[in-house]
């Protein structure tokens, strides 16, 4: 499930979607997602030309003239309905993020890559992960990406 690697909090709702979708046509390795601002305060940083993906937060809430006009009549305060959008990044297009947090893709389940193949990755020493629905090599990481068989 998508969740903000700041706050430890799932995201909920139509942004599961969203941001479960960013993944897949992204194909990033993990579901952990951060504000621009978040990365900073956790001393990392998003690369540079990296796009994030929009989000929503809706809520209600009570403006200080209701709560007092409703203590004086005894009613139900009203509340007032409101939407925010915010633009996240999933961690792999951040940079210095601490460890705890920086995404770590998960490892190949044995057998599914051809054994000559996987010998093959093996003598080259290169970081190969499974994943997305597109193969690619990320400079900024050094590792490649490709999709599952």
């Amino acid at each position: 499930m998508p969740v903000n690697v700041s706050t430890g909090r799932p995201y909920s709702g139509i942004n599961v979607l969203i941001l479960w979708g960013a993944v897949i046509e992204h194909g990033f390795p993990g579901q952990g997602w951060l504000t621009f601002r978040q990365a900073l305060s956790l001393g990392g940083n998003v690369r540079k030309g990296e796009r994030g993906t929009t989000v929503v937060y809706a809520d209600r809430f009570t403006p200080e003239d209701e709560k007092r006009r409703a203590r004086e009549t005894g009613e139900e305060p009203g509340r007032i309905p409101f939407l925010k959008r915010f633009t996240v990044f999933n961690a792999a297009q951040c940079d210095g993020l601490p460890t705890e947090i920086a995404t770590v893709a998960p490892p190949t389940p044995p057998g599914l890559i051809e054994p000559r193949v996987e010998a093959l990755i093996k003598a080259t020493g290169i970081d190969f992960r499974i994943g997305g629905n597109r193969a690619f090599y990320m400079p900024s990481q050094d590792f490649v990406m490709v999709p599952p068989p």
